[in-house]
């Protein structure tokens, strides 16, 4: 009999992939999410009910956690600014309250694989602190801590990824000698969604982990074997410490400063599982536990055919700018800088929107890549998310999606693309793209909007000022010209075919 769900963090990588698994499985499904539209058009949308509210706010918890069943606790503050300890700790109480008043029957919380050590890192001992906060809450909780989680998209696949393919020879800390116990993430899901039909209470932690335990650099290697790469000398070197390595981590691969360090602090320990007691309340999948090796296949294999169904990309990224674009009309009274491009293009207003829709990635941004990729780095060295992020989709986007260093904050498909600047800078920025038909040909038009903050934020417009007659132009130019080509290699197409 399916069961009346709440998943929270379900714009998440694990609530992403878990909401439509349980509504697959039969469950009645809610989800509360701070913004609705960004699962407006993801394939499950309408097999969920979506309740817009935030964790903080104890009114919207409490209406979200009307009438559950069994509520996923799927949320983390890592990477945050401030005191992110104690923000976990307000959203842990206000979720256990709620739950605890509306009568909720389980809670199931997925936190991380630890040792039993009273000097964790900061992460870890406020995923422990959250775990002990749901299991007092009066409600039974299964606390599910998993060991490294790999998959398409996953921060740690994506962390060794990089780091494997980018170095020849890696020069490493110590904690490449530890051991670890990763899981795929196909098993994590596994042991969520069974635990929304427990017949009995629970309420205690469960170590769960692959059939696997390596050493970190053993996991790099093993990355090297199936992605046909030769496998990479590691040295282990006593001088780097945890804050260099995540300088290190951030430079060499897409994943931002703020979530390079808490993955690499928590590295610092050996996370394997210390007992196996889940197996007698949740069998293993059918098949059993999928090697590491295997684990990398598949996700690879998912990469290669664009099937990532979510991304470490797509999490919000904390410190960033959230506000939507303002009406034009709220820009009197205030200082805006816009740069403004129109093109016409042959090419039909179709075959010019799939090029707007292709732009970032492996596609580029067509104009002046070094200047790109000069502007990407720049953002990595502030601690930004740099260019290098890319998309989770070559060729579709959906409101909420990343694109380098770019969110897509508004999507008319077909019409309209607008993108919120996620980069360190002093203001907020926006970038829009539009097509628009015009008889049997189309009107390509692009606008930049910041809003700057003080007088750097000023000083840093006229500075790239010189550059946008490049840059902007360029792409405009590009844009219209690649719609055009790939409307001509269309129309032949079928006269050669018939040839």
């Amino acid at each position: 009999m399916g069961r009346r769900v709440l998943v929270t963090g379900a714009t998440g990588y694990i609530g992403g992939r878990l909401a439509p698994r349980l509504a697959a499985a039969g469950h009645d499904v809610r989800v509360l999410v701070r913004s609705p539209q960004r699962l407006r058009d993801v394939p499950w949308a309408a097999d969920v009910d979506v309740v817009e509210g935030d964790l903080r706010d104890e009114a919207s918890v409490a209406r979200a956690c009307e009438g559950i069943e069994v509520l996923y606790y799927l949320v983390h503050s890592m990477g945050s600014r401030g005191d992110f300890a104690a923000d976990e700790r307000a959203i842990a109480r206000n979720v256990a309250r709620a739950a605890r008043a509306a009568g909720v029957q389980q809670i199931v919380y997925l936190g991380g694989l630890h040792p039993d050590a009273d000097d964790l890192s900061r992460h870890l001992a406020s995923r422990v602190e959250v775990g002990e906060i749901l299991l007092h809450s009066g409600v039974p909780t299964m606390v599910l801590q998993a060991g490294v989680i790999i998959g398409s998209g996953s921060t740690s696949f994506e962390m060794i990824r990089h780091l494997t393919e980018v170095l020849p020879y890696m020069p490493a800390p110590r904690w490449v000698r530890n051991r670890i116990q990763p899981i795929a993430v196909r098993d994590v899901l596994h042991y969520l969604v069974e635990a929304a039909s427990l017949e009995h209470d629970v309420n205690r932690t469960f170590d769960i982990g692959g059939p696997d335990v390596h050493r970190y650099g053993q996991l790099m290697n093993g990355y090297a074997v199936e992605a046909g790469l030769r496998q990479r000398p590691i040295a282990a070197l006593p001088v780097l410490t945890p804050y260099l390595a995540s300088q290190w981590v951030n430079l060499v691969t897409p994943i931002p400063r703020r979530l390079a360090v808490p993955i690499i602090e928590s590295l610092q320990f050996e996370c394997v599982a210390r007992e196996h007691d889940i197996d007698a309340v949740i069998p293993p999948p059918e098949g059993g536990l999928t090697p590491y090796r295997r684990a990398v296949r598949l996700a690879l294999e998912r990469e290669r055919e664009g099937e990532v169904e979510t991304s470490w990309r797509n999490a919000r990224v904390l410190g960033a700018p959230s506000d939507p674009l303002p009406s034009d009309p709220d820009w009197a009274g205030s200082t805006v800088y816009v740069d403004e491009r129109e093109r016409r293009s042959p090419a039909p207003v179709a075959g010019l929107w799939s090029v707007i829709e292709g732009v970032g990635g492996e596609n580029g941004w067509y104009s002046f890549p070094l200047a790109w990729a000069l502007r990407g780095w720049i953002d990595k060295l502030v601690g930004g998310v740099g260019l290098r992020r890319g998309r989770r989709d070559p060729d579709e986007l959906h409101p909420g999606d990343a694109v380098d260093f770019w969110r897509v904050e508004r999507l008319e498909r077909g019409k309209l693309l607008r993108l919120r600047a996620e980069m360190r800078l002093p203001g907020k920025a926006w970038l829009e793209m539009r097509a628009e038909p015009d008889g049997e040909a189309s009107v390509y038009r692009q606008r930049a909007v910041f809003f700057p903050k003080g007088l750097l934020g000023r000083l840093y417009w006229f500075a790239i000022l010189p550059f946008h007659g490049v840059i902007f132009s360029g792409m405009a130019n590009r844009i219209t010209a690649r719609a055009q080509a790939e409307a001509q290699d269309s129309a032949s197409t079928p006269a050669s075919a018939a040839a």
